[in-house]
Protein backbone atom coordinates (compact mmCIF):
# COMPACT_ATOMS: atom_id res chain seq x y z
CA UNK A 1 0.00 0.00 0.00
CA UNK A 2 1.19 3.25 -1.20
CA UNK A 3 1.90 6.11 1.62
CA UNK A 4 -1.30 7.41 2.80
CA UNK A 5 0.72 10.56 3.30
CA UNK A 6 1.33 10.54 -0.22
CA UNK A 7 -2.74 12.22 -0.77
CA UNK A 8 -3.35 16.19 0.06
CA UNK A 9 -6.27 15.60 2.46
CA UNK A 10 -4.25 12.75 4.53
CA UNK A 11 -1.24 14.89 4.34
CA UNK A 12 -3.03 17.86 5.88
CA UNK A 13 -4.66 15.78 8.91
CA UNK A 14 -1.17 14.71 9.78
CA UNK A 15 -0.64 18.13 10.76
CA UNK A 16 -2.04 19.99 13.58
CA UNK A 17 -3.58 23.22 11.44
CA UNK A 18 -6.54 24.48 12.67
CA UNK A 19 -9.20 26.07 10.58
CA UNK A 20 -12.19 27.90 12.10
CA UNK A 21 -11.09 26.70 15.50
CA UNK A 22 -11.31 23.24 15.08
CA UNK A 23 -8.58 20.38 13.76
CA UNK A 24 -8.97 20.35 10.17
CA UNK A 25 -8.27 16.50 10.69
CA UNK A 26 -11.20 16.71 12.14
CA UNK A 27 -12.48 17.61 9.20
CA UNK A 28 -10.68 14.94 6.95
CA UNK A 29 -11.86 12.60 9.20
CA UNK A 30 -15.51 13.59 8.13
CA UNK A 31 -14.99 13.08 4.62
CA UNK A 32 -14.00 9.91 5.38
CA UNK A 33 -16.55 8.40 7.46
CA UNK A 34 -18.62 9.94 5.30
CA UNK A 35 -17.25 7.22 2.24
CA UNK A 36 -17.54 4.69 5.18
CA UNK A 37 -21.33 5.12 5.63
CA UNK A 38 -22.82 5.91 2.47
CA UNK A 39 -22.78 3.13 0.01
CA UNK A 40 -25.00 5.22 -2.65
CA UNK A 41 -22.20 8.18 -2.90
CA UNK A 42 -19.10 5.34 -2.77
CA UNK A 43 -21.51 3.89 -5.99
CA UNK A 44 -21.74 7.11 -7.75
CA UNK A 45 -18.23 8.13 -7.52
CA UNK A 46 -16.85 4.85 -9.06
CA UNK A 47 -14.77 5.41 -11.79
CA UNK A 48 -15.86 8.86 -12.10
CA UNK A 49 -14.41 12.26 -10.74
CA UNK A 50 -16.27 14.30 -7.74
CA UNK A 51 -17.28 17.69 -7.90
CA UNK A 52 -16.83 20.29 -4.99
CA UNK A 53 -19.02 22.81 -4.71
CA UNK A 54 -18.62 25.26 -2.11
CA UNK A 55 -17.95 28.56 -0.68
CA UNK A 56 -14.45 29.09 1.54
CA UNK A 57 -15.07 26.70 4.47
CA UNK A 58 -13.52 23.67 6.57
CA UNK A 59 -16.37 21.56 4.78
CA UNK A 60 -14.22 22.26 1.40
CA UNK A 61 -11.44 19.86 3.61
CA UNK A 62 -14.20 17.40 4.28
CA UNK A 63 -14.91 17.46 0.69
CA UNK A 64 -11.36 17.11 -0.82
CA UNK A 65 -11.11 14.04 1.80
CA UNK A 66 -14.44 12.06 0.67
CA UNK A 67 -13.40 12.37 -3.29
CA UNK A 68 -11.14 9.14 -2.15
CA UNK A 69 -7.94 10.19 -3.80
CA UNK A 70 -9.74 11.15 -7.06
CA UNK A 71 -9.76 14.06 -9.03
CA UNK A 72 -11.96 16.56 -7.38
CA UNK A 73 -13.42 18.94 -9.97
CA UNK A 74 -13.18 22.95 -8.22
CA UNK A 75 -16.37 24.30 -8.98
CA UNK A 76 -16.42 28.01 -8.70
CA UNK A 77 -19.53 28.86 -6.42
CA UNK A 78 -20.22 32.18 -8.94
CA UNK A 79 -20.45 29.40 -12.19
CA UNK A 80 -23.96 29.54 -13.99
CA UNK A 81 -26.12 26.61 -13.76
CA UNK A 82 -25.00 26.36 -17.57
CA UNK A 83 -21.29 26.48 -16.70
CA UNK A 84 -22.01 23.95 -13.88
CA UNK A 85 -23.78 21.35 -16.40
CA UNK A 86 -21.09 21.89 -19.16
CA UNK A 87 -18.06 20.83 -16.40
CA UNK A 88 -20.07 17.84 -14.68
CA UNK A 89 -20.76 16.36 -18.20
CA UNK A 90 -17.17 16.79 -19.72
CA UNK A 91 -14.90 15.94 -16.16
CA UNK A 92 -17.66 12.80 -15.89
CA UNK A 93 -18.53 13.66 -12.04
CA UNK A 94 -20.63 11.14 -10.33
CA UNK A 95 -21.34 13.57 -7.45
CA UNK A 96 -21.10 16.83 -6.65
CA UNK A 97 -20.43 17.87 -2.57
CA UNK A 98 -22.33 21.72 -1.97
CA UNK A 99 -24.49 23.04 0.30
CA UNK A 100 -28.27 24.03 0.01
CA UNK A 101 -27.78 27.26 -0.94
CA UNK A 102 -25.90 26.33 -3.78
CA UNK A 103 -27.57 22.87 -4.88
CA UNK A 104 -30.10 24.48 -6.90
CA UNK A 105 -27.34 25.49 -9.38
CA UNK A 106 -26.92 21.82 -10.20
CA UNK A 107 -28.98 19.31 -12.79
CA UNK A 108 -31.63 18.07 -11.02
CA UNK A 109 -30.56 14.59 -11.90
CA UNK A 110 -26.92 14.95 -9.91
CA UNK A 111 -26.07 12.84 -7.15
CA UNK A 112 -25.38 15.48 -4.28
CA UNK A 113 -23.65 15.54 -0.92
CA UNK A 114 -24.99 18.25 1.52
CA UNK A 115 -22.22 19.59 3.52
CA UNK A 116 -24.20 22.21 5.65
CA UNK A 117 -23.47 20.72 8.99
CA UNK A 118 -19.88 19.56 8.32
CA UNK A 119 -17.84 17.40 10.70
CA UNK A 120 -21.09 16.55 12.01
CA UNK A 121 -23.74 15.27 9.42
CA UNK A 122 -24.13 14.96 5.63
CA UNK A 123 -27.42 14.83 3.62
CA UNK A 124 -27.03 12.19 -0.02
CA UNK A 125 -29.61 13.08 -2.16
CA UNK A 126 -30.03 10.33 -5.12
CA UNK A 127 -33.11 11.41 -7.33
CA UNK A 128 -34.96 13.14 -4.78
CA UNK A 129 -34.45 10.70 -2.10
CA UNK A 130 -32.69 12.66 0.86
CA UNK A 131 -30.92 10.48 3.89
CA UNK A 132 -28.69 11.82 6.60
CA UNK A 133 -25.22 10.22 7.45
CA UNK A 134 -24.03 10.63 11.23
CA UNK A 135 -20.31 11.51 9.98
CA UNK A 136 -19.65 11.34 14.12
CA UNK A 137 -15.98 13.17 13.99
CA UNK A 138 -15.77 14.52 16.78
CA UNK A 139 -12.22 13.79 17.15
CA UNK A 140 -9.66 14.58 14.42
CA UNK A 141 -7.51 11.67 12.44
CA UNK A 142 -4.52 10.61 13.68
CA UNK A 143 -2.16 9.27 10.56
CA UNK A 144 1.29 7.56 10.23
CA UNK A 145 3.55 8.01 7.32
CA UNK A 146 5.91 9.45 5.80
CA UNK A 147 5.68 13.81 6.54
CA UNK A 148 7.91 14.41 3.78
CA UNK A 149 6.05 12.24 1.06
CA UNK A 150 6.60 13.74 -2.38
CA UNK A 151 2.47 12.94 -2.71
CA UNK A 152 0.64 10.64 -5.67
CA UNK A 153 0.87 11.58 -9.35
CA UNK A 154 -2.95 10.33 -9.10
CA UNK A 155 -5.00 13.57 -9.30
CA UNK A 156 -6.08 15.20 -6.89
CA UNK A 157 -8.06 18.47 -8.65
CA UNK A 158 -9.31 19.68 -11.69
CA UNK A 159 -10.12 23.24 -12.41
CA UNK A 160 -11.39 24.73 -15.77
CA UNK A 161 -9.58 27.34 -17.19
CA UNK A 162 -7.70 28.61 -20.20
CA UNK A 163 -11.16 29.23 -22.61
CA UNK A 164 -8.96 30.94 -25.42
CA UNK A 165 -10.79 28.97 -28.39
CA UNK A 166 -14.14 29.56 -26.83
CA UNK A 167 -15.02 26.41 -24.03
CA UNK A 168 -13.02 25.90 -20.73
CA UNK A 169 -11.33 22.99 -20.12
CA UNK A 170 -10.20 21.33 -17.07
CA UNK A 171 -6.72 21.39 -15.88
CA UNK A 172 -5.66 18.27 -13.88
CA UNK A 173 -3.43 18.85 -10.92
CA UNK A 174 -1.64 15.82 -8.82
CA UNK A 175 -1.60 15.19 -5.30
CA UNK A 176 1.94 15.62 -5.79
CA UNK A 177 2.07 19.27 -8.10
CA UNK A 178 -0.37 20.56 -5.09
CA UNK A 179 2.04 19.21 -2.19
CA UNK A 180 5.37 20.52 -3.82
CA UNK A 181 3.28 24.03 -4.50
CA UNK A 182 1.78 24.40 -0.93
CA UNK A 183 5.23 23.32 0.34
CA UNK A 184 6.54 25.55 -1.94
CA UNK A 185 5.05 28.53 -0.78
CA UNK A 186 5.96 27.64 3.20
CA UNK A 187 9.06 27.90 2.30
CA UNK A 188 8.82 30.81 0.15
CA UNK A 189 6.74 32.67 2.95
CA UNK A 190 9.07 31.61 5.79
CA UNK A 191 5.26 30.21 7.02
CA UNK A 192 5.64 28.88 10.49
CA UNK A 193 3.05 27.26 13.24
CA UNK A 194 2.32 30.54 14.45
CA UNK A 195 0.91 31.76 11.39
CA UNK A 196 -2.80 33.00 11.74
CA UNK A 197 -3.98 33.50 7.50
CA UNK A 198 -7.67 34.99 6.83
CA UNK A 199 -8.81 32.80 3.49
CA UNK A 200 -10.76 35.35 2.02
CA UNK A 201 -9.94 34.29 -1.73
CA UNK A 202 -12.46 31.62 -3.39
CA UNK A 203 -10.88 27.96 -2.35
CA UNK A 204 -12.30 26.66 -6.23
CA UNK A 205 -9.16 29.20 -7.24
CA UNK A 206 -6.25 27.80 -7.24
CA UNK A 207 -4.27 30.61 -5.76
CA UNK A 208 -6.38 31.33 -2.50
CA UNK A 209 -7.02 27.51 -1.60
CA UNK A 210 -3.20 26.94 -2.06
CA UNK A 211 -1.61 30.15 -0.49
CA UNK A 212 -4.20 30.63 1.76
CA UNK A 213 -5.49 27.46 2.86
CA UNK A 214 -3.31 24.58 2.17
CA UNK A 215 0.47 25.87 3.06
CA UNK A 216 -0.29 27.42 6.17
CA UNK A 217 -2.77 24.39 7.45
CA UNK A 218 0.41 22.21 6.31
CA UNK A 219 2.52 24.47 8.25
CA UNK A 220 0.52 23.48 11.20
CA UNK A 221 -1.13 27.24 11.43
CA UNK A 222 -4.37 28.90 11.75
CA UNK A 223 -6.97 29.65 9.20
CA UNK A 224 -9.78 31.47 9.43
CA UNK A 225 -12.19 31.48 6.19
CA UNK A 226 -14.48 33.97 4.79
CA UNK A 227 -16.93 32.89 2.32
CA UNK A 228 -17.50 36.25 1.29
CA UNK A 229 -15.15 39.11 1.03
CA UNK A 230 -16.06 42.28 3.00
CA UNK A 231 -13.23 44.59 2.93
CA UNK A 232 -14.44 46.45 6.27
CA UNK A 233 -15.51 43.02 7.82
CA UNK A 234 -12.16 41.55 6.60
CA UNK A 235 -10.21 44.33 8.49
CA UNK A 236 -12.28 43.54 11.26
CA UNK A 237 -10.96 40.44 11.52
CA UNK A 238 -7.67 41.00 10.87
CA UNK A 239 -7.39 43.01 14.12
CA UNK A 240 -9.61 41.33 16.31
CA UNK A 241 -8.31 38.23 15.81
CA UNK A 242 -4.38 38.67 15.21
CA UNK A 243 -4.61 38.15 11.55
CA UNK A 244 -0.58 37.60 10.46
CA UNK A 245 -0.80 36.37 7.04
CA UNK A 246 -3.58 38.13 4.08
CA UNK A 247 -3.37 36.81 0.70
CA UNK A 248 -5.55 38.49 -1.94
CA UNK A 249 -6.49 39.99 -5.52
CA UNK A 250 -5.48 43.80 -6.60
CA UNK A 251 -8.86 44.80 -6.19
CA UNK A 252 -9.70 42.89 -2.41
CA UNK A 253 -6.36 45.41 -1.29
CA UNK A 254 -8.11 48.66 -3.06
CA UNK A 255 -11.51 48.10 -1.52
CA UNK A 256 -9.35 47.10 2.23
CA UNK A 257 -7.64 50.81 1.50
CA UNK A 258 -10.66 52.50 0.52
CA UNK A 259 -12.02 51.69 3.84
CA UNK A 260 -8.67 52.80 5.60
CA UNK A 261 -8.74 55.77 4.12
CA UNK A 262 -12.49 56.51 4.74
CA UNK A 263 -12.07 56.11 8.58
CA UNK A 264 -12.38 58.95 11.10
CA UNK A 265 -9.16 57.88 12.85
CA UNK A 266 -6.96 55.84 10.07
CA UNK A 267 -5.26 52.81 12.52
CA UNK A 268 -2.20 50.78 11.40
CA UNK A 269 -2.40 46.96 10.86
CA UNK A 270 -0.46 46.01 13.39
CA UNK A 271 -0.64 42.40 13.78
CA UNK A 272 0.21 41.73 9.69
CA UNK A 273 3.56 40.41 8.99
CA UNK A 274 2.92 39.38 5.34
CA UNK A 275 0.42 40.61 2.94
CA UNK A 276 0.50 38.16 -0.65
CA UNK A 277 -0.95 39.80 -3.80
CA UNK A 278 -1.51 37.73 -6.88
CA UNK A 279 -4.27 36.76 -9.41
CA UNK A 280 -3.51 39.57 -11.77
CA UNK A 281 -0.70 42.52 -12.19
CA UNK A 282 -0.30 44.59 -9.33
CA UNK A 283 -0.03 48.39 -10.26
CA UNK A 284 3.57 49.52 -8.36
CA UNK A 285 1.30 52.76 -6.71
CA UNK A 286 -1.19 50.34 -5.56
CA UNK A 287 1.70 48.50 -3.41
CA UNK A 288 3.26 51.98 -2.84
CA UNK A 289 -0.48 53.58 -1.50
CA UNK A 290 -0.54 50.16 0.51
CA UNK A 291 2.48 50.08 2.38
CA UNK A 292 2.33 54.24 3.30
CA UNK A 293 -1.14 53.50 4.50
CA UNK A 294 -0.62 49.91 6.56
CA UNK A 295 3.55 50.42 7.48
CA UNK A 296 3.39 46.36 5.53
CA UNK A 297 5.24 45.46 2.37
CA UNK A 298 2.71 43.88 -0.67
CA UNK A 299 4.66 41.04 -1.78
CA UNK A 300 3.59 40.56 -5.72
CA UNK A 301 3.53 36.85 -6.81
CA UNK A 302 2.68 34.72 -10.26
CA UNK A 303 1.32 31.98 -10.88
CA UNK A 304 -1.66 29.93 -13.41
CA UNK A 305 -3.68 27.19 -12.94
CA UNK A 306 -1.63 24.67 -14.90
CA UNK A 307 1.21 25.90 -12.42
CA UNK A 308 -0.76 24.53 -9.49
CA UNK A 309 -0.92 28.53 -8.44
CA UNK A 310 2.23 30.65 -8.04
CA UNK A 311 5.38 29.90 -9.20
CA UNK A 312 6.86 33.29 -8.75
CA UNK A 313 7.57 35.50 -5.53
CA UNK A 314 8.89 37.96 -3.55
CA UNK A 315 10.67 35.79 -1.08
CA UNK A 316 10.43 36.57 2.45
CA UNK A 317 14.13 37.23 3.46
CA UNK A 318 14.79 39.29 0.29
CA UNK A 319 14.30 42.88 -0.45
CA UNK A 320 10.61 43.42 -1.96
CA UNK A 321 10.79 44.54 -5.39
CA UNK A 322 8.04 47.02 -6.57
CA UNK A 323 6.49 45.77 -9.71
CA UNK A 324 8.10 42.82 -10.20
CA UNK A 325 6.84 39.06 -10.17
CA UNK A 326 9.52 37.82 -8.10
CA UNK A 327 11.44 35.18 -8.09
CA UNK A 328 10.94 31.30 -8.74
CA UNK A 329 9.78 29.13 -5.78
CA UNK A 330 11.82 26.76 -4.55
CA UNK A 331 12.05 23.83 -6.78
CA UNK A 332 10.57 25.03 -9.93
CA UNK A 333 12.60 26.61 -12.61
CA UNK A 334 11.01 30.10 -14.47
CA UNK A 335 12.71 31.40 -18.32
CA UNK A 336 12.08 33.75 -20.69
CA UNK A 337 11.78 32.55 -24.22
CA UNK A 338 11.22 33.95 -27.52
CA UNK A 339 7.63 33.51 -28.21
CA UNK A 340 8.08 32.55 -31.86
CA UNK A 341 11.55 30.24 -32.00
CA UNK A 342 11.13 28.98 -28.75
CA UNK A 343 15.15 30.33 -27.91
CA UNK A 344 16.32 31.76 -24.61
CA UNK A 345 16.35 35.16 -24.19
CA UNK A 346 18.95 37.67 -22.69
CA UNK A 347 18.42 39.41 -19.34
CA UNK A 348 16.21 42.52 -19.75
CA UNK A 349 14.26 41.26 -23.57
CA UNK A 350 11.21 40.76 -23.52
CA UNK A 351 9.69 36.88 -24.36
CA UNK A 352 7.34 34.21 -23.27
CA UNK A 353 7.75 33.04 -19.60
CA UNK A 354 7.85 29.49 -19.25
CA UNK A 355 8.12 27.04 -16.68
CA UNK A 356 8.98 23.85 -15.66
CA UNK A 357 9.25 21.66 -12.46
CA UNK A 358 7.02 19.52 -10.41
CA UNK A 359 4.40 21.95 -10.32
CA UNK A 360 3.17 21.98 -13.77
CA UNK A 361 -0.07 20.12 -14.85
CA UNK A 362 -0.85 16.92 -16.04
CA UNK A 363 -2.84 17.95 -18.91
CA UNK A 364 -6.28 18.79 -19.55
CA UNK A 365 -9.19 16.49 -19.45
CA UNK A 366 -10.01 14.69 -22.57
CA UNK A 367 -13.18 13.10 -23.56
CA UNK A 368 -13.16 9.28 -24.56
CA UNK A 369 -11.85 8.97 -28.37
CA UNK A 370 -11.22 13.03 -28.54
CA UNK A 371 -8.30 14.52 -29.75
CA UNK A 372 -6.69 16.62 -27.25
CA UNK A 373 -8.09 20.26 -26.52
CA UNK A 374 -5.76 23.05 -27.46
CA UNK A 375 -5.07 24.87 -24.07
CA UNK A 376 -1.25 25.71 -22.91
CA UNK A 377 1.07 23.99 -24.53
CA UNK A 378 4.32 22.30 -22.81
CA UNK A 379 7.26 21.91 -24.88
CA UNK A 380 10.21 20.32 -24.14
CA UNK A 381 8.88 19.98 -20.34
CA UNK A 382 8.34 23.73 -20.22
CA UNK A 383 5.14 25.23 -20.25
CA UNK A 384 4.55 27.97 -22.32
CA UNK A 385 2.27 30.18 -20.00
CA UNK A 386 1.38 33.00 -22.74
CA UNK A 387 2.20 35.68 -20.62
CA UNK A 388 4.75 38.52 -21.40
CA UNK A 389 7.80 38.67 -19.21
CA UNK A 390 11.36 40.20 -18.99
CA UNK A 391 14.57 38.49 -16.41
CA UNK A 392 16.16 41.41 -14.39
CA UNK A 393 20.16 40.80 -13.93
CA UNK A 394 19.13 40.24 -10.36
CA UNK A 395 17.03 37.55 -11.19
CA UNK A 396 13.62 39.07 -11.00
CA UNK A 397 10.93 38.76 -13.62
CA UNK A 398 8.91 41.36 -14.55
CA UNK A 399 5.00 41.09 -16.14
CA UNK A 400 5.13 42.35 -19.45
CA UNK A 401 1.62 41.83 -21.34
CA UNK A 402 -0.20 38.70 -22.63
CA UNK A 403 -0.01 36.58 -26.00
CA UNK A 404 -3.01 34.27 -25.17
CA UNK A 405 -6.59 36.27 -26.09
CA UNK A 406 -7.75 37.10 -22.32
CA UNK A 407 -7.42 39.65 -19.42
CA UNK A 408 -8.60 39.96 -15.54
CA UNK A 409 -11.26 41.42 -13.62
CA UNK A 410 -11.24 41.20 -9.90
CA UNK A 411 -8.36 38.48 -10.17
CA UNK A 412 -10.28 36.07 -12.13
CA UNK A 413 -9.88 35.46 -15.73
CA UNK A 414 -12.07 36.18 -19.05
CA UNK A 415 -11.61 34.84 -22.25
CA UNK A 416 -13.15 36.84 -24.60
CA UNK A 417 -14.26 34.21 -26.90
CA UNK A 418 -16.00 31.90 -24.42
CA UNK A 419 -18.03 35.03 -24.33
CA UNK A 420 -18.70 35.52 -27.79
CA UNK A 421 -19.15 31.76 -28.15
CA UNK A 422 -22.07 31.95 -25.34
CA UNK A 423 -23.74 35.51 -27.01
CA UNK A 424 -23.25 34.09 -30.39
CA UNK A 425 -26.01 31.57 -29.40
CA UNK A 426 -28.72 33.97 -28.35
CA UNK A 427 -31.29 34.04 -31.75
CA UNK A 428 -31.10 37.28 -33.82
CA UNK A 429 -27.17 37.67 -33.09
CA UNK A 430 -24.99 37.67 -36.22
CA UNK A 431 -21.63 39.21 -34.98
CA UNK A 432 -20.01 39.73 -31.70
CA UNK A 433 -16.63 41.29 -29.91
CA UNK A 434 -15.75 41.22 -26.71
CA UNK A 435 -13.12 43.17 -25.34
CA UNK A 436 -11.40 44.70 -21.85
CA UNK A 437 -11.75 48.25 -20.72
CA UNK A 438 -9.33 49.64 -18.40
CA UNK A 439 -11.39 49.78 -14.73
CA UNK A 440 -8.96 51.44 -11.86
CA UNK A 441 -10.65 48.89 -9.37
CA UNK A 442 -11.41 45.89 -11.16
CA UNK A 443 -8.32 45.73 -13.49
CA UNK A 444 -10.71 45.38 -16.43
CA UNK A 445 -14.23 46.48 -16.89
CA UNK A 446 -16.13 44.18 -19.61
CA UNK A 447 -17.45 45.72 -23.44
CA UNK A 448 -19.44 43.70 -25.69
CA UNK A 449 -19.96 45.18 -28.98
CA UNK A 450 -22.96 42.79 -30.76
CA UNK A 451 -24.65 43.50 -34.41
CA UNK A 452 -27.56 41.80 -34.85
CA UNK A 453 -32.06 41.79 -34.15
CA UNK A 454 -31.69 42.23 -30.12
CA UNK A 455 -32.11 44.36 -27.69
CA UNK A 456 -29.39 45.17 -25.16
CA UNK A 457 -31.54 44.23 -22.20
CA UNK A 458 -31.86 40.53 -24.29
CA UNK A 459 -28.06 40.10 -24.07
CA UNK A 460 -28.05 41.29 -20.12
CA UNK A 461 -30.61 38.63 -19.44
CA UNK A 462 -28.82 36.03 -21.85
CA UNK A 463 -25.62 36.46 -19.59
CA UNK A 464 -26.99 36.39 -16.59
CA UNK A 465 -28.69 33.37 -17.44
CA UNK A 466 -25.19 31.73 -18.89
CA UNK A 467 -22.34 33.21 -17.54
CA UNK A 468 -20.79 33.58 -13.97
CA UNK A 469 -21.42 36.41 -12.20
CA UNK A 470 -17.52 37.86 -12.95
CA UNK A 471 -18.03 37.30 -16.87
CA UNK A 472 -21.04 39.54 -16.25
CA UNK A 473 -20.80 42.41 -19.50
CA UNK A 474 -20.25 46.37 -17.70
CA UNK A 475 -21.14 47.48 -21.29
CA UNK A 476 -23.44 46.22 -24.03
CA UNK A 477 -23.73 48.09 -27.56
CA UNK A 478 -25.96 46.77 -30.04
CA UNK A 479 -26.43 47.74 -33.74
CA UNK A 480 -28.65 46.33 -36.43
Amino acid sequence: MSDPLSLLPLALASREGMIDGAPASQYVAAGLTLLQRSAPLVRALSGRRAGILLPTSPAFITALAASEGRGAVLMNPLASAPELAYQIADAGIGAVFTSSALAERLPRDTIIALLDDAPRSARIVVRGVARDVDLGSHFALALEGDADSEGSLDEAAVVYTSAMHGRPLGAILSHRSLLFNARSAIRAAALTSDEHALAALPFSHLFGFLVAGIAPLLAGAKVTTMPRFNPARALEIIEQDGVTMFVGVPSMYIAMMDVLEHQREPRLIETIRLCICGGAPLAPEVQRRWEDLTGIELRQGYGLTETSSGCLCNIVGVPNVIGALGQPYPGVEVAIRDARTFAPTPNGEVGEICVRGPTVFQGYVVARGAAPPAGLEVREEWLRTGDLGIRRPDGFIEFRGLIKPMFTRNGFNIYPRELEAAIAELSGVMEVHARSMPDPVKENAIVVDVRGRVTVDDVRLWCAARLSAYKQPSIINVAP
